[in-house]
């Protein structure tokens, strides 16, 4: 007699067979809902240029993204995420235009909250789109200054709750800055504002095309940023900067990028009760695309497979440019299930 649960008795290719049994067993789905799609704004009126390093992604200017984000909102997708790409001439030493109440970003959160308002919007507060140098904050004798950049930031995340902001994203890895900008949007009557903090940002090599995306790339130049964000052989010390922003007042977390740190996203999700956010960088959505232009791999299989990895090591919802082709691709799926 077979021991129950051996070979032949169990046989796990059996719930494989069909594909109505697999979906039965399914245990992840990616969803419409589970996707932010983060966009590049820019200057002009019916303006779109292509990203050379990222197939398919475009800096939009306002008008077209408005239209765009009207497009996600009626596939699914809850909430864009910002990113804009500064003219050279508006770039500082100290950031100024990014607390600019007329800049770029708070004129677009404006233009979109008002013709699609239940459309969620994420801002990135950090200062490197702005900074003629490309760091992250503010730079005194040739290091980044972490309390002056405070203060800047500060400023930065209350011009974009003043402009329609719903969540405020501070990515710039310096210590203490989900408290202050806590502290302040509360202080501006902004306390339904939402922090987002990219609490485990490591010093990645995915990031290239981004800064080409914003316009960072050239003034980054050899400039390191090691010094504020992640040791990318660090785990431990992802869960300690996620305890501190979650102490601070952080409403959600992020880990960043997104496939090379499963096992950071699973950690966090397993230690702490708070969403955790994945981002899908511009390194991971370019090689995906580069590989299928050469036709080595599915694109949509595998882009959605990247997705679903992420997904199930424990995020609540993923940042990545595919997620209008992703929305638009679920939404035929589910259309042709129905008929």
């Amino acid at each position: 007699m077979t021991a129950q649960g051996a070979y032949p008795a169990t046989r796990l290719r059996r719930t494989r067979r069909h594909a109505w049994s697999r979906a039965l067993v399914s245990e992840q789905a990616i969803t419409a809902s589970d996707l932010i799609w983060p966009v590049f704004v820019q200057e002009g009126t019916n303006k779109r240029s292509a990203v050379e390093s990222m197939p398919g992604v475009f800096r939009l200017s306002i008008d077209l993204l408005v239209k765009e984000a009207a497009r996600a909102n009626k596939l699914g997708i809850p909430a864009i995420a910002l990113f804009p790409a500064v003219e050279p001439k508006l770039k500082t030493l100290k950031a100024e235009e990014s607390y600019n109440p007329k800049n770029l970003v708070c004129r677009a959160v404006a233009a979109v909250k008002k013709a699609v308002p239940e459309l969620g919007i994420i801002c990135d507060v950090a200062l490197d789109p702005y900074t003629t140098h490309g760091h992250d904050g503010i730079v005194k004798e040739g290091d980044v200054d972490n309390d002056a950049t405070l203060a800047v930031l500060v400023k930065q995340a209350v011009a974009q709750a003043k402009a329609g902001c719903d969540i405020v994203a501070p990515s710039d890895m310096m210590d203490g800055r989900v408290g202050v900008i806590r502290a302040a949007l509360d202080d501006a009557d902004f306390n339904e504002v939402s922090i987002l903090s990219y609490a485990a940002k490591y010093a990645s090599a995915f990031y290239g095309p981004f800064r080409e995306a914003v316009g960072s790339a050239q003034s980054f130049g050899k400039a390191d940023k090691r010094t504020y964000q992640m040791d990318p052989s660090n785990a431990a010390e992802a869960l300690r900067e996620v305890a501190l922003d979650i102490a601070e007042g952080a409403d959600f977390v992020m880990v960043k990028p997104g496939l090379p740190y499963l096992d950071i996203i699973a950690s966090v999700k397993q230690r702490f009760s708070i969403p955790v956010f994945a981002y899908q960088v511009s390194g991971e959505y370019a090689m995906l695309k580069a590989t299928a232009e050469k036709n080595w791999l599915d694109y949509d299989k595998a882009m959605m497979e990247s997705l679903l990895a992420m997904k199930r090591a424990g995020a609540s919802a993923i940042f990545t440019y595919a997620a209008l082709e992703v929305a638009a691709v679920l939404s035929k799926s589910s259309t042709a299930a129905c008929t």
